[in-house]
């Protein structure tokens, strides 16, 4: 009896076993990104990958002018040309932020260092009148600076926003194209963004396209 009672228990579980259905649980794939600091990465190539190519080089190309156009329009006064054609960063006494494009002559270029640069003279007088970053070091965060749908009230902190800036620093770098050998004496066109808290403050462009013309 207790032989027949144990195999008819154990059938009993074999049939409940076979109906049950697995269900697989998620990854972390499938989880949201923490709120804190071990979620920022996530957060902002999601971010990057919404914002680079849909809105923020539209954005730029579109609104640049060439430096001469943006020298005339400083002759009014830089908030002027700012409120005109720029955008201001967040926080008091914030540097605009403008979209240029247009071509020079390369002066000099420093491409032995992680700040690699090219001085460019635009005006055609033999002097250099802005620095095009190449990186990978670049100063700055006039690329997010500039970008109306980057506002610092939507991230966590001010170190979440800065991993921003530095992100679309990387981003841009990465899709430049280094000059081989020296090109100092040759043109080149580019399409970038500067920051300026004066008239008077050295250009410094951190571009998203050079090209040196051969």
């Amino acid at each position: 009896m207790k032989q027949i009672a144990l195999t008819a228990a154990c059938l009993l579980a074999a049939l409940s076993l076979s109906a049950c259905k697995i269900v697989k649980t998620g990854g972390d794939a499938d989880k949201a990104p923490a709120a804190d600091a071990s979620g920022d990465d996530a957060r902002i190539g999601a971010l990057m990958a919404g914002t680079w190519e849909p809105k923020l080089i539209p954005a730029i190309t579109e609104r640049a002018l060439t430096p001469a156009a943006l020298r005339t329009a400083m002759a009014d006064g830089l908030a002027a040309a700012g409120t005109a054609h720029g955008k201001a960063g967040s926080g008091a006494g914030a540097a605009w932020n403008f979209a240029v494009s247009g071509e020079g002559r390369v002066t000099a270029a420093k491409l032995d260092t992680r700040a690699r640069v090219l001085e460019v003279d635009t005006d055609g007088n033999g002097t250099a009148d802005l620095t095009l970053q190449l990186g990978p070091v670049v100063k700055g965060s006039a690329l997010r600076d500039f970008s109306p749908f980057y506002d610092f009230s939507s991230f966590r902190d001010q170190i979440e926003f800065a991993k921003l800036g530095r992100a679309l620093n990387d981003a841009a770098v990465a899709r430049l194209t280094v000059p081989d050998g020296d090109p100092t004496g040759k043109t080149v066109a580019f399409t970038g963004v500067l920051a300026l808290k004066s008239p008077t403050e050295a250009w410094l462009v951190t571009p998203i396209s050079v090209e040196v013309m051969p």
